[in-house]
């Protein structure tokens, strides 16, 4: 277990990491998104890091040369900010009674649900605020509504505030996570990829209000159902559906305490080490590629600097490029040119089950183009079924 954090040793890690994101740069909130994110990749350093610093690493794609295509475009933005206010007019109304309906159809009806003023100074702030509210709501015993709450989160030995679209706390105690989403609900179902992103990142909200309830003398239950919402069909009224993100949420946790803590990494780089976009380009390069990456093809959606890291990927023909999956088969065969060079019988141990496949593989192609009347090393016909110039046909 690491040493306990004090103040001096906090003081110190902001420091350095606001050294490292640049002076006079502000720092970028760490999302639940990202977060989620991070815990799918926990061997990326380089990600660990950034996030951790705050580093806006849409601005430091640019400034490599390599703009990022991930994110939400603005017409997205306006219509979920448009939906997520009609779902909490009236003071929420249409929320807690879907919440009601869907998950606590006992309970009495939300009718006067209590709806407490969050706002103070800074995210610390609205953390203890939130903790106040989420206390002051429980002891109360009746319905409440806590629109746009401030959490936080440890992650990697920095504090990370994450703001969930809403969490109700019901009479009997217990606190629910509710994510509210622009994407429709079909016949009741929604793109299950859609909805497996909104569990993920649901799940990182209930890992944070276990950890506010973890502080109360009276320990409350966080429920491990969230509730999503989304526009009914193709209209724009709301509905819900409940998600169960047990998985999710013990799959994070695991990931996060797997995670490097962040001063290791940054006490690991040459002192003057920066990634402020206003540096010259090659200097900027040199910085980011200091921190060891652990790009895959999922990072494209899910990271700005997924087109950085996949160019330098293929370049060094690292076989991450093809996908987590064909990384784990390879076993340690970490490069294009190893692979090949095994399958060909010029290197590797024919004992490693992971050569030996490459081989019989080689060697079957080997003979189905022997069949086919092409040679070993013959390029096969395209997929309209012609021929490549040049190559023998029958």
């Amino acid at each position: 277990m690491p040493p306990p954090r004090t103040r001096e040793t906090t003081s110190a890690l902001r420091h350095r990491l606001a050294e490292l994101r640049g002076p006079d740069v502000p720092a970028k909130a760490l999302d639940a998104r990202a977060l989620a994110a991070l815990a799918a990749n926990p061997g990326c350093k380089r990600r660990a890091l950034l996030d951790g610093a705050g580093v806006n690493k849409t601005v430091l794609a640019d400034a490599l040369g390599s703009p990022s295509a991930f994110g939400q475009s603005q017409f997205a933005f306006m219509r979920g900010n448009a939906f997520e206010a009609r779902v909490k007019a009236d003071g929420g109304a249409e929320l807690l009674r879907l919440v009601h309906e869907r998950l606590d159809p006992s309970a009495e009806p939300p009718s006067g649900a209590a709806v407490p003023d969050l706002a103070a100074m800074g995210p610390e702030g609205r953390a203890a605020r939130t903790a106040l509210a989420l206390r002051e709501a429980t002891e109360g015993g009746g319905w409440a509504l806590l629109d746009h709450p401030m959490l936080a989160l440890e992650v990697a030995g920095s504090p990370a505030f994450l703001e969930p679209d809403a969490v109700v706390v019901h009479p009997d105690g217990t606190w629910t996570v509710v994510e509210i989403k622009s994407f429709p609900m079909l016949d009741g179902s929604a793109d299950p990829a859609k909805v497996g992103a909104a569990a993920r990142q649901s799940a990182v909200y209930v890992l944070a209000l276990e950890d506010v309830a973890a502080r109360l003398d009276q320990v409350p239950r966080v429920r491990h159902r969230v509730l999503l919402v989304c526009p009914k069909d193709f209209t724009n009224l709301p509905t819900a559906a409940v998600v169960d993100v047990r998985k999710q949420r013990a799959v994070t946790r695991r990931q996060l305490t797997r995670l490097t803590r962040i001063e290791e990494i940054a006490d690991a780089l040459p002192p003057g080490t920066c990634f402020a976009p206003d540096l010259p380009p090659e200097q900027l390069t040199a910085a980011v590629e200091l921190l060891p990456a652990t790009y895959a093809p999922e990072c494209l959606a899910a990271c700005e600097l997924a087109f950085h890291c996949r160019a330098r990927a293929r370049r060094e023909g690292a076989v991450t490029s093809l996908g987590r999956s064909a990384r784990a088969e390879l076993g340690g065969l970490t490069t294009v040119d190893d692979v090949l060079a095994a399958a060909h019988g010029t290197a590797g141990d024919p004992d490693d089950p992971a050569v030996a496949a490459l081989r019989r593989a080689a060697r079957l192609r080997a003979e189905a183009l022997s069949a086919a009347g092409y040679g070993a090393g013959a390029a096969l016909p395209d997929r309209a079924g012609a021929v490549p110039e040049g190559a023998p046909c029958r």
